[in-house]
């Protein structure tokens, strides 16, 4: 089970998290976001992570080409697409060898069909919650709506995931459940995460799966 914290910009919350064990950390690079990063983003932060730990650069309906410049800046391994990026936006980054993760928002009426495009050029889903913004809505879905997924592409939950929800992950079963995206349920304030939460929600979320 990887553990993803999204949406971090302030150096010293990033150095508090990195004593953690991290899988994937990411960093919004969309301004209309509450956790967006900002224009003059410190590279410095994103140098500072350890190469056992993924960066993940979150990006909405950008050009590819910005998408790959800040890439390199930043040293990012995997672009998150979180808006309405076309299958061939996702093969575009894949083919420069960063990894690409898809992100899409559920509710009921949702067509698992439409994914089967994605397949085979991301490396991974992530199923959000359904919003008028796109994602950081802080709000679950019904998870039992992925019953209805049948692809091949693992994926992430994400979606207003708290450390109140560690029964909800325990009860949850997927074969193709990668790992949880947390975000706005460990904030202090936005884009600050209460470290000591994660670490308790880490520690516990382990257990559980360690013991499935």
């Amino acid at each position: 089970m990887k553990i993803k914290v999204c949406g971090l910009r302030d150096k010293g919350n990033v150095k508090k998290l990195m004593d953690l064990p991290l899988d994937y950390v990411g960093f919004i690079f969309y301004s209309k976001s509450a956790r967006y990063v900002g224009a003059d983003f410190d590279a410095e932060i994103t140098k500072m992570i350890p190469l056992h730990i993924r960066k993940v650069g979150v990006f909405v309906n950008e050009a590819t080409e910005k998408i790959l410049t800040l890439a390199k800046k930043y040293q990012l391994d995997v672009i998150q697409l979180h808006g309405d990026e076309s299958p061939e936006d996702c093969r575009l980054i894949k083919s420069s060898g960063l990894e690409v993760f898809k992100a899409f928002q559920l509710n009921e009426a949702f067509q698992f069909e439409r994914l089967d495009a994605y397949q085979k050029v991301c490396d991974c889903f992530l199923f959000d919650t359904k919003s008028d913004s796109y994602g950081g809505s802080g709000k679950k879905f019904n998870w039992e709506i992925l019953k209805k997924y049948k692809g091949e592409t693992a994926f992430f939950l994400s979606g207003g995931i708290g450390i109140d929800d560690l029964e909800a992950v325990k009860a949850f079963q997927h074969s193709k459940l990668f790992g949880l995206d947390v975000n706005s349920g460990f904030e202090q304030s936005p884009a600050v995460k209460n470290v000591v939460l994660v670490e308790e929600f880490l520690k516990s979320v382990r257990q559980i799966k360690d013991e499935q």
